[in-house]
């Protein structure tokens, strides 16, 4: 719709996760905050120690090159592109032609703000029964029909609601303002429907980060969104990268930075940082790719972004067998045991997803190059491919994640692709993802 208005290793690793950065701060022990490369992006870089460094979940190089031939014919024939994301019925996007101008730019902004700030933690020991967390609203924004969302869908739809019945809840002046917005208010927006016997997740801190980030935006950036995407093109002279303003976020919002030690090291995972400029970059993607993003107009770089580690995505991953896991951890996930923020085991599967997407990505790519060399013996397909915007782990994230959806509580799971068993997600409570 338009709107107008850490604990300790297995085995050490190799080599020094942060021999690509420009300097670090060692702060206790760890290394703080390195300044990595330009185009390098931490959470790949530190990932890729850690699946060394932990050995349990591990990319599958055949389960890889399987999946990623299904991947990209699977995205070719549903015509997936960046603008997918604006056919989704709950999502806000803005008017088109683009303005800044456009009260809808503003809007959309600080309802992707929103969403980003709260997109944690859904999973519910109650999923497929009625019993779970839920949210009464409409299917759409373009349809009458009521239905009940679940897990991610739940927030969007709280939101939703809220913005319909005219209460001004992605304003970042009003969330912030405990007066205007008490937490009676905020519990009132998330209540669950009737036949829901369990409350959002994590409440209280969805309201503490609320005020935090309400409070950032009004302090510094003229309380909006619309304001940091402003400080960003200033400081980046209208040339600034995803990457760039995933870094920014993560530093301005500490409840965006999703950073842990292992072994002394800092490791970058920045699953709903970088989702929030995934997103932004996918509702302002122009209707002709040809043409330049308007909030990066020089080049985004989205292949410089990685997937976004959640419970969901690595789930998919295992069952189309781009992840293997020892008969440990899939133990400890059939008996759904919790797994503490940042242990060996949670790091180990988020920091697999996002180095195993990125290997599906590269074979994607070769893929590609191999149809254009066959096409018209071209002998730069790779280079070519690499700038395509679709093949990045953004896109296949966000295909991904949809095809999780669809597949859940389905026995089979995905068909047309070797498969493994479907795992239930891992179980870690947590504010990051």
């Amino acid at each position: 719709m338009t709107i107008k208005i850490a604990a300790t290793s297995a085995r050490e690793p190799q080599t020094d996760v942060h021999s690509k950065a420009e300097h670090a701060v060692e702060t206790d022990g760890a290394v703080a905050r390195p300044v990595y490369e330009e185009g390098l992006n931490p959470a790949l870089e530190t990932s890729e120690w850690v699946v060394e460094a932990i050995a349990l979940a591990l990319p599958h190089e055949d389960g890889i090159r399987s999946a990623a031939k299904y991947i990209h014919a699977q995205m070719q024939r549903e015509s997936y592109t960046p603008r997918t994301w604006r056919t989704h019925p709950l999502h806000i996007c803005p008017a088109e032609p683009f303005s800044w101008e456009d009260p809808s730019t503003h809007a959309c902004l600080n309802w992707i703000f929103l969403i980003s700030s709260l997109n944690f933690s859904f999973w519910s020991e109650l999923e497929g029964l009625p019993g779970r967390y839920g949210v009464e609203w409409r299917e759409g924004w373009d349809s009458d029909r009521i239905v009940v969302h679940t897990g991610y869908w739940s927030l969007v739809a709280a939101v939703n609601r809220a913005i319909e019945d005219g209460i001004p809840i992605t304003d970042p002046a009003f969330y912030a303002d405990q007066t205007r917005c008490p937490d009676s208010l905020i519990t009132h927006i998330f209540r669950p429907a009737a036949q829901s016997i369990e409350c959002i997740p994590l409440l209280h801190e969805r309201i503490r980060i609320l005020r935090e980030v309400g409070s950032i935006l009004c302090s510094h950036y003229g309380g909006s969104f619309y304001g940091f995407i402003e400080a960003f093109r200033r400081r980046y002279d209208s040339r600034g990268s995803a990457l760039q303003l995933v870094k920014m976020v993560a530093d301005t919002f500490p409840s965006f930075r999703d950073e842990h030690t292992y072994n002394g090291q800092r490791v970058y995972i920045w699953k709903r940082t970088q989702i929030l400029v995934a997103e932004t970059w996918a509702a302002f993607y122009p209707e002709d790719s040809s043409q330049p993003h308007p909030l990066f107009p020089a080049g985004a770089r989205i292949q410089e972004l990685t997937m976004f580690a959640d419970y969901r995505v690595p789930q998919i991953l295992h069952h189309l067998r781009i992840l293997s896991y020892p008969p440990t951890l899939v133990k400890l996930l059939n008996t759904r045991t919790p797994l503490a923020s940042g242990s060996p085991e949670e790091l180990s599967i988020r920091a697999a997803s996002i180095v195993a997407v990125e290997r599906v990505r590269r074979e994607i790519i070769r893929i590609i190059a191999d149809e254009r060399r066959v096409a018209d013996g071209s002998s730069d397909g790779e280079d070519e491919a690499d700038g395509d915007d679709t093949v990045s782990s953004v896109v296949i994230d966000f295909y991904l994640w949809d095809l999780a959806k669809r597949v859940e509580g389905r026995p089979g799971g995905v068909e047309g692709v070797q498969s493994a068993a479907m795992l239930p997600i891992h179980r870690t409570r947590s504010i990051w993802y």
